[in-house]
């Protein structure tokens, strides 16, 4: 994880479209999301951690560059990752 040990992270897990084939896997392999979220990131990619202030300003330069921008969740002073909704 790339967060100091006393911090943690609430992902949004509606904040992004599941790419087809990890649906495939959920809905015919019956994959548990956890699974899904443990072993593949859930298709999401690379993550990139920014200071809230300038959050607006990389996702700008990213989409302009050519990249797709979520933004799937915030830091929080709570140690450990909390998920929200459902990847399907």
């Amino acid at each position: 994880m790339c967060l100091p040990d006393d911090l943690g992270a609430d992902i949004d897990l509606g904040s992004w479209s599941l790419p087809p084939v990890f649906a495939w896997l959920v809905q015919t392999g019956g994959m548990a999301q956890a699974e899904l979220l443990k072993t593949f990131n859930a298709g999401i990619g690379m993550v990139l951690v920014v200071d809230a202030a300038r959050a607006e300003a990389l996702a700008a330069l990213l989409s302009e560059a050519g990249e797709t921008v979520h933004r799937i969740g915030t830091v929080t002073e709570a140690a450990g990752i909390r998920y929200t909704g459902a990847l399907v």
